[in-house]
């Protein structure tokens, strides 16, 4: 601790009236106690967590929770679900209706020359525009031709 010649002067036992030349009094060595810091383990140990502190840890437990299930749990929200469901659905129609079109290229008396007109198409995006252009892709009793009936037809005659 450093002290300044006036700290010192007060600190002198000897009376005012004393003219000897007065000396720096060394300050008085106060024995210390060297405290251990504890250890993460032990203040863990010893401390209780607060209510915040419990909250914020479930909260971030329930987040975590949430972010695994959605993106690698194969949790889906309602919408997402309703949306699958429907293109499921949209799909299976379509599988059903693509062996009625192949019927309806059947029943086409000139169907062998239209074959090789649609293996002749090399864009594989204008062969479903030409099966509806020929009306194999209207389903009976629709008025218009179905675009994924259209493209599964259309792949299906090129398999034969």
């Amino acid at each position: 601790m450093a002290h300044t010649t006036e700290q010192i002067v007060r600190e002198d036992p000897r009376a005012s009236n004393d003219n000897r030349e007065r000396l720096p009094v060394a300050p008085a060595k106060i024995a210390t106690v060297a405290v251990k810091e504890p250890s993460f383990g032990e203040k863990l140990r010893e401390g209780r967590p607060t209510k915040k502190i419990v909250f914020g840890l479930l909260v971030a437990a329930a987040v975590l929770t949430m972010i695994v299930g959605f993106n690698w749990g194969g949790w889906v929200s309602g919408d997402t679900a309703q949306k699958s469901a429907v293109r499921g659905a949209q799909a299976a129609v379509v599988l059903r209706l693509a062996p009625i079109c192949v019927a309806q290229f059947n029943l086409d008396p000139q169907n062998a020359p239209k074959l090789v007109e649609l293996k002749a198409i090399t864009n594989s995006y204008d062969r479903p525009a030409y099966v509806k252009e020929q009306g194999w892709a209207t389903m009976p009793g629709d008025t218009s031709p179905d675009n994924g009936v259209a493209d599964a037809c259309a792949k299906l005659l090129m398999g034969s």
